[in-house]
């Protein structure tokens, strides 16, 4: 069966695996995802991700979650954008998340970025995400 919200479906991996307390976990592979991934990466919420090919055509990411004295350091990761109701905002109304401690990231026209980065290019987009 097809699969209606990819990235959902990966943040809510992401979201069961640190509840789980798991060091890794392991998500089909896209360019949206690994977009994601690696705006994560550079914000501090994950420690690294890697892409590998199970069988020919067919990859999928390897994603290092991050703890910090044993609490996961993604408090909360929820989806904003979803297939039935996509959410836009322009740069000047984008969400600030907990008053500037999370982060929101975007799909814009320069690629996907946290709202901070959004904001240094000024550039709005769609909303995917948030993350505490």
């Amino acid at each position: 069966m097809a699969m209606s919200d990819p990235l959902g479906d990966m943040l809510t991996r992401i979201r069961n695996a640190q509840r789980a307390r798991m060091s890794v976990v392991m998500s089909p592979a896209s360019s949206l995802r690994t977009n994601v991934l690696e705006v994560l990466r550079r914000e501090g919420y994950i420690r690294g991700y890697s892409q590998s090919e199970v069988r020919k055509g067919i990859s999928e990411l390897r994603i290092e979650l991050k703890y910090h004295e044993g609490e996961p350091v993604i408090k909360e990761i929820k989806r904003i954008s979803k297939p039935g109701r996509r959410v836009y905002s322009k740069i000047k109304d984008l969400p600030r998340v907990y008053n500037g401690l999370g982060i929101a990231i975007l799909s814009t026209p320069q690629g996907v970025m946290s709202d901070q980065e959004a904001r240094v290019a000024n550039v709005g987009g769609e909303v995917l995400c948030r993350v505490f």
